[in-house]
This record gives structure tokens, C-alpha cells and sequence, in this order.
């Protein structure tokens, strides 16, 4: 049972959304004004606070004060209860903090759907979502009931884009953010010798360049089709109005983010300090866990050496001769341009 405390100076309002709590089972504690409700909420620590703006001793506005600054009760959902209803008291609530503000006199409805809302939203952050297209989607379904990221997919152009054919060029300014319908997609900067390295790979189920987007930058890389794929193009105007509206779903996108450049430092410390041999393996390990979604079957992928090579940051010969080295090994199988692995463990064992 989920503990609500009321703070409220007004008798017949504090006893009434009491009430009204209590028959939807929510365990109420309840406190006549801002000073006896902050050492309520500091002593039974209650899941969310429904708070007076208008109250003796101290309002609501102290009352958020007093709670944000304490670890043990800056998290909890703060829910303003007021009559006010200009404008410029919202604006200073929310931007100190509070998630949601009642307006009275308001109905039991009213009062429940709020309740509702921030308290699935509370136990939503409580969660460890993978920072990846399936924890957005989850993260959506879960604290709206919607996916407004799906509806902008939906209204979006699919567009079909051949093997090898570039997406978007670094330089450029962003227009989209792109969604991977089918097939899949690398980005890759080049140097001033021309030699490409890879910067990530994109599958099925993702999206794609959005780093550039939310910098409000040029994209930073080339992305290019690694075989026959659809991708549906979100305008960048849809996007941003999304992030801008939607809190949750800017914060699941700066995870993505931050997991982004958590692979990059691992990518930059294999590629100073790693062997040939555990380069190659290590590309064909992360290739291995990038795509290979049927597990009872060996994994294979068809994919030229020069973008492995790439991916490895390493040269195309010295990849085909390490190829060559572990095919002799019985470490994986080659037909027709296909790598198979065969020998997973000892593939680990090189990198490890």
C-alpha cells in the first residue's frame, strides 16, 4: 500500500482528499500546515506528498524547499493543492520542482488520475531500462500508456537506401532523425590520409543521428548503408518539440548518450593497446553480440573485409591475414565472403 501525505490547512478539504485517498487504498497521513507536514514527511518518508501553497507557518513553496534539500525526500512526487490559478504561481511551482499542481476545487477524478500518474512515473524511474530503443519504448508504454515516438515513426518517410549508399555526410546539418526499419548501418569518420574508422554500428530497432540533433551540431561522422535497408526519417521539428514536451524522453536519450560514449572509451582503449589478433576477435565478438539474435545457431555474417578492418582499426591486409590465421585454427569458416564462428570461447580467450 502506497503512503500519501496530506498537508493542508483548510479542515473540511484535508478530511474530505483523505477520504477520498483512503477509498482508492492509499495509506494517508495527513498535516494542518507546511512546517508539522515536513517532519511528517521526513519521519514516515511517504511514496508522494500533496501539498497547500497557501498555508500558516510555512506554505508550500518552503515546504518544497525544505524536501529538496534533504537526500532521504528529494525524490519523492510533489503534488501542489491550491486555488491560485494565475499563471506566474504554476511557472514558479514547476520550475522549483514540483511534478504536477491541482487546481481547486477539483474532483475526486481529478485528484486520483494525478496520484496515478506520479506515482507509476516514481516507480518507472526506480527501474534500470536498457539504454537502447527497447527501453524508450518501454519507458513510454509504461508512464504514459502511449508511445509518441512510435506515432512520429509512423507519420514519417521511409525511404530505401542500397548497399554502401551514404545516408548523411559529416558537415552536414541535420534535417532527421532516422529509424531503423530493416538492415543495417555504420558510421565512420575518415582521415587525413583516408583511412575510415568506424565509429558504431546501427541494426534493426534503432535510431540514428540523434547525437547531432540534440548538440544542435553537424553530424560529427558519415553514416552509409552496410546492406539493403529502410529507414524512416522523423523531421528534426517533430523531434525536438518531442523533447522539449516529453521529460522522460530526453533523459532515456542522454542515457543512450552517455552509453555511446562509454563504448567509444572501451573502442579508443582496444585500439591503442590491443594485439592484431585481439583486434580482429574482438570486432568479430562485438559483431557477434551486435546481431546475432538466434542463439542455438553459429553465429554468421556477410560483411567485407574492408569494413571489418574498419570496425578492428586495423589494416585490410592485415585483417585478411588474421582471418586467414584463425580459419587455420578452426576458429571460424569462410565461404563466399561469409564468417562463420565456430569456436566462440576461444575467440574470448583472445581477448580476455
Amino acid at each position: 500500500m502506497k503512503t500519501i501525505l496530506l498537508i493542508e490547512d483548510n479542515d473540511d478539504i484535508r478530511e474530505n482528499t483523505a477520504e477520498i485517498l483512503e477509498l482508492a487504498n492509499y495509506k494517508v497521513l495527513t498535516a494542518e500546515n507546511g512546517k508539522t507536514g515536513v517532519e511528517m514527511a521526513l519521519e514516515h518518508l511517504p511514496d508522494l506528498i500533496v501539498c497547500d501553497i497557501m498555508m500558516p507557518v510555512l506554505d508550500g513553496y518552503g515546504v518544497l524547499h525544505l524536501l529538496q534539500k534533504n537526500p532521504k525526500v528529494e525524490d519523492t512526487p510533489f503534488i501542489f493543492l491550491t486555488a491560485k490559478s494565475e499563471r506566474g504561481d504554476f511557472r514558479k511551482g514547476m520550475e522549483m520542482g514540483a511534478d504536477d499542481y491541482i487546481t481547486k476545487p477539483f474532483s475526486g477524478t481529478d485528484l486520483l488520475n494525478a496520484v496515478e500518474s506520479r506515482l507509476k512515473k516514481s516507480e518507472l524511474k526506480k527501474q534500470v531500462l536498457p539504454a537502447d530503443m527497447e527501453g524508450i519504448q518501454q519507458l513510454l508504454l509504461t508512464a504514459t500508456g502511449a508511445n509518441p515516438l512510435k506515432k512520429l515513426m509512423e507519420e514519417g518517410n521511409t525511404d530505401k537506401y542500397k548497399k554502401k549508399q551514404l545516408i548523411y555526410q559529416e558537415g552536414n546539418r541535420p534535417t532527421s532523425l532516422y529509424f531503423i526499419e530493416k538492415g543495417r548501418v555504420k558510421t565512420y569518420k575518415v582521415n587525413n590520409d583516408g583511412k575510415e574508422l568506424a565509429v558504431n554500428l546501427y541494426s534493426a530497432g534503432e535510431f540514428l543521428g540523434y547525437v547531432a540533433l540534440l548538440e544542435g551540431s553537424n553530424y560529427h561522422e558519415n553514416a552509409e548503408a552496410l546492406e539493403a535497408c529502410e529507414l524512416t526519417a522523423i523531421p528534426r521539428e517533430d523531434f525536438e518539440t518531442l523533447i522539449n514536451n516529453n521529460r522522460d524522453v530526453a533523459q532515456q536519450f542522454i542515457r543512450l548518450l552517455a552509453k555511446n560514449i562509454t563504448e567509444k572509451e572501451q573502442q579508443l582503449l582496444h585500439l591503442a593497446y590491443s594485439s592484431l589478433r585481439k583486434k580482429v576477435a574482438e570486432a568479430l565478438l562485438f559483431l557477434k553480440k551486435k546481431y546475432h539474435h538466434v542463439t542455438d545457431q553459429p553465429f554468421s555474417i556477410d560483411i567485407s573485409r574492408e569494413n571489418l578492418a574498419t570496425i578492428a582499426g586495423t589494416a585490410t591486409e592485415s585483417m585478411i591475414r588474421t582471418l586467414g590465421d584463425f580459419r587455420d585454427e578452426k576458429l571460424l569458416e569462410i565461404k563466399q565472403g561469409v564468417i562463420t564462428i565456430l569456436n566462440e570461447q576461444k575467440l574470448a580467450n583472445l581477448v580476455n
